[in-house]
C-alpha cells in the first residue's frame, strides 16, 4: 500500500485532482468530509461537541449548527483547542479505519490523503509521497473571485493565511501543475497516478 498526502493552496484545484485520482482507482480519504461525518445527528461526536459547547450549537433539525459553532470557537483559542480535541481524535480514527479496509482489499492500494493544511500542520512525514498542486497565485486570485465569488481582499487573504507556494513544492514528491485549461489536467494526473502506482 501506498499512503499519499494530497494538498495545494486554496483555489488550485485539489478538489478536482481528487476526483480524478479516484477515477482512476485511489482510495481517497478526504479529511474534510470526514470532519463533517464524525459529528452527524446521533453520533457520539456530535454529543461530546453538544456536551462541551452545548445545546445552542445544534440547529432546529438536530443537526451541528456549523456558523453557529464557528462563531464561539473561531474567536477564542481555546474554545477552538476544545473542539479540536474532540473532532481531530475521530477524524484519525476513521481515517485509519479506511486505511486498513483499503490494505485488506488491495495490498497494492494507493490511499490518497486529501489534506489541506497538511503544510501548515507539518504533516508530510505521516506520507510515503506528497503530491502538491499547484497553481501561479494569480490563478488562484482568478478562480476564487471568478468561480467561487470572493472578493479580492477575502481571496488574498485566504491566500495570505495558507503555507506560501514555496512551502509547498519544498515537500512535494509530485507536482501537478494546474495552471491550464481543465482538459490538461487529467493526463497531468494520470502520469503521476502511474509513478505512484508503478
Amino acid at each position: 500500500m501506498v499512503k499519499v498526502g494530497l494538498t495545494g493552496g486554496i483555489g488550485a484545484g485539489k478538489s478536482e485532482v481528487s476526483r480524478l485520482f479516484a477515477e482512476c482507482g485511489a482510495v481517497i480519504v478526504d479529511a474534510d468530509r470526514i470532519a463533517r461525518e464524525v459529528v452527524e445527528p446521533g453520533t457520539p461526536g456530535l454529543a461530546a461537541v453538544v456536551a462541551e459547547f452545548g445545546e445552542e450549537v445544534l440547529a432546529p433539525d438536530g443537526s451541528l449548527d456549523r456558523p453557529r459553532l464557528g462563531s464561539l470557537v473561531f474567536a477564542d483559542p481555546d474554545r477552538l483547542a476544545a473542539l479540536n480535541a474532540i473532532v481531530h481524535p475521530l477524524v484519525g480514527e476513521r481515517s485509519a479505519e479506511l486505511e486498513r479496509a483499503a490494505r485488506e482489499a488491495d495490498e497494492a492500494a494507493v490511499v490518497i490523503h486529501d489534506v489541506p493544511l497538511l503544510v501548515e500542520n507539518g504533516l508530510a512525514p505521516l506520507y510515503d509521497k506528497v503530491v502538491v498542486v499547484d497553481a501561479a497565485p494569480e490563478t488562484q486570485l482568478d478562480r476564487l473571485v471568478r468561480l467561487r465569488g470572493m472578493t479580492h481582499q477575502d481571496a488574498r487573504a485566504r491566500m495570505a493565511a495558507q503555507a506560501s507556494r514555496a512551502q509547498r513544492l519544498a515537500v512535494a514528491d509530485h507536482v501537478i501543475d494546474n495552471d491550464g485549461p481543465l482538459a490538461e489536467l487529467a493526463p497531468r494526473v494520470r502520469q503521476v497516478w502511474e509513478e505512484l502506482h508503478g
